[in-house]
């Protein structure tokens, strides 16, 4: 008895098809898995304003951060970019900083005030501090008064005590003081004696 097979295929079976992952070579995958992601940098917000490529070596990046465009906008409205910038670069590194924050700051004066600028913040600060001085020599000069009339009072409270007083009962009342300019006196009297005092003042 004759026994037929059936025809060898030229094609492999499926079961036997290898995979792409595993006929693929580990030394070609190895440098995909391997790559950093790109690292995207955000322009500085004087380039973007002026749409131009930002580096490494731009000038205005450290004081001019993407987050902040108006500063930029300001200060490029009043003095121009290139004088921006040939300012900085005249500076060292330490006052930089410093200048850009009185360039925004006189860029906004002038902004708001056009015709006098920051020259006219100054001005107005210093109505204000001619006004305060103004007010405290008033305020010292209505101490001095005050201290003036109490010293005043004490002293005609004590001419009337002497009249009214004998000389024994004052010694016991009053004790030894010097009158002064600058120390005002103050008399050690009992309630009674200086509110009968008090009533002859005023009777």
């Amino acid at each position: 008895m004759h026994t037929t097979f059936p025809p060898l295929s030229s094609s492999p079976s499926p079961s036997f098809q290898s995979s792409p992952s595993i006929n693929a070579s580990p030394s070609k995958s190895s440098p995909n898995l391997a790559a950093p992601p790109p690292i995207v940098l955000s322009p500085c917000a004087a380039c973007k304003s002026l749409r131009r490529r930002c580096d490494e070596k731009c000038v205005l990046a450290p004081y001019f951060p993407p987050t902040e465009p108006q500063n930029f906008i300001i200060v490029h409205r009043v003095f121009g970019a290139s004088n921006i910038i040939k300012c900085l670069q005249g500076l060292p590194e330490c006052q930089r900083s410093d200048a850009v924050s009185s360039m925004v700051y006189e860029a906004n004066a002038r902004i708001r005030n056009p015709v006098h600028g920051c020259a006219g913040a100054i001005s107005q600060l210093q109505k204000q501090v001619i006004k305060l001085q103004a007010e405290l020599a008033k305020a010292q000069a209505e101490t001095v008064s005050m201290q003036c009339q109490r010293d005043n009072l004490v002293a005609l409270i004590c001419k009337e005590m002497t009249t009214q007083f004998p000389q024994e009962t004052m010694n016991r009342v009053l004790p030894q003081q010097q009158f002064n300019d600058d120390d005002a006196t103050t008399c050690y009297l009992d309630d009674k004696d200086f509110a009968s005092t008090w009533d002859a003042l005023w009777t």
